[in-house]
């Protein structure tokens, strides 16, 4: 196919899947279908560059068998598990479409072709680790090795390359190693901005820890969303926005990068929206994982072809560089404890607000506001509220008192106010509680 990038690989089924999911379906679905169907299935007749050369050894082993050396280029049997993965993730795309349109039989076989990153996953190593035929994992295994089961990367970066099974992967490791290898890897990363140091070249950082310089990596900082450290996510997301990048002559996509079709500015202006999917919205049911923003209010103007909203909303308050962490979110007014958004509420248009602080918080969940029993409120109401910013507070029948937002510190006559105060008969938007 002359739409492929030619660099061995094939993802073009998850665009067309994720599409359909998005409700973009003004085209031929069948033909759509059986087309993605094709490609996660049959290997025949593909031509160099095009990716899946080696699609008949995964369909039949549920994993791509590795060789030190073979007939043809290194792409038809040099890069085993980084192959063995990516098909995982668009076998496990297609499945997710194939049973929407009820093709159960095609959802199973792909479902089990998804699951071809537990089989080279590695338990004693903690790595997922190249696989011969018979079986047995390939002996002298180096880790931070490239090329040998792996393009253009290694174990350390492939191995967090299971977007569609994240939660899986950190079952299998375990949450706290998961989340102590991840941060110490972004801890030592940052010493080489995140790549290859200030190493001019397309492949500077594929023999170092993390490579935001090339595709396999660019999800692995959302990762932590999926293991129960969102603040993690927004620290270290915010830290390569702003030193990965920059805007000066050769540290533009970072020193050494490999930008391939724009995927690097991609990833830099969604993940700067404080939005992304490592599943590329190809869900059943699509969402986008919360981060953190770097901008105090953003408008997306959803396109009328598709969705019946006509803009969505983000902003953040207190938002600054020494701010970078959630502290709470609120949606249309309402509280929101998880860290993921449905791609339903966006095209439907609405606000979503966040307020920043400078202390990491991983437990929205726990997330309410806080019920306080004030007394003489009408003192209260005439004096006033020292410190408010605005006309945000509001006096409730029974002696409640509620604050329309998180904003700073708020006292009176001693008593802290530090969150909001619950009005229990309404919504922070005005409206009635059933």
């Amino acid at each position: 196919s002359r739409y492929v990038s030619g660099v061995g690989t094939n993802l073009l089924s998850t665009i067309i899947a994720g599409a359909y999911q998005c409700g973009i379906r003004d085209f031929d679905v069948n033909t759509a279908y059986e087309a993605c169907l094709k490609n996660e299935l049959d290997g025949e007749n593909r031509p160099l560059g095009a990716g899946k050369i080696d699609t008949r050894y995964f369909v039949e082993y549920g994993y791509v068998p590795h060789l030190d050396k073979g007939d043809g280029p290194d792409e038809a049997f040099m890069f085993s598990a980084s192959h063995t993965l990516e098909y995982a993730y668009s076998a496990w795309a297609v499945a997710q479409w194939a049973k929407q349109l009820g093709k159960t039989d095609d959802y199973n076989r792909l479902m089990d072709l998804s699951k071809g990153w537990e089989r080279i996953y590695d338990p004693s190593c903690n790595f997922v680790r190249p696989k011969k035929k018979d079986g047995t994992f390939i002996e002298d295994f180096n880790p931070m090795q490239v090329w040998r089961g792996f393009q253009e990367g290694n174990a350390w970066q492939y191995t967090f390359y299971v977007p569609h099974d994240a939660k899986g992967l950190v079952a299998k490791v375990g949450a706290d190693v998961f989340n102590h290898r991840l941060d110490s890897i972004f801890t030592v990363s940052r010493k080489l901005i995140f790549s290859g140091g200030t190493e001019v070249g397309a492949f500077a950082g594929l023999q170092t820890l993390y490579n935001q310089g090339n595709q396999p990596c660019l999800h692995i900082s959302w990762m932590f969303n999926e293991a129960g450290r969102p603040s993690l996510t927004q620290k270290w997301v915010r830290a390569i926005l702003n030193e990965f990048y920059g805007t000066d002559g050769i540290h533009g996509y970072g020193y050494g990068q490999d930008e391939d079709q724009g995927q690097l500015g991609a990833w830099y202006v969604i993940s700067s929206l404080g939005l992304f999917d490592m599943k590329g919205l190809t869900d059943q049911a699509p969402s986008f994982a919360l981060g953190s923003p770097l901008f105090d209010k953003i408008t997306i103007r959803l396109n009328d072809r598709y969705y019946k909203g006509k803009e969505f909303v983000i902003e953040t308050r207190n938002n600054s560089k020494q701010n970078d962490y959630v502290q709470s979110m609120d949606l249309n007014g309402k509280p929101l404890t998880d860290t993921r958004i449905p791609f339903s509420e966006i095209i439907q248009g609405g606000h979503l607000v966040l307020e920043m602080g400078s202390q990491p918080k991983d437990g929205y969940e726990n997330y309410k506001y806080e019920l306080r029993y004030i007394p003489d409120p009408f003192r209260l109401f005439r004096d006033g509220i020292r410190g408010c910013r605005g006309s945000c507070h509001e006096l409730c029948e029974d002696g409640f008192w509620f604050v329309r937002h998180l904003g700073e510190p708020i006292t009176h006559d001693g008593l802290s106010l530090v969150r909001p105060v619950l009005c229990p008969h309404r919504y922070l938007d005005g409206t009635a509680r059933a």
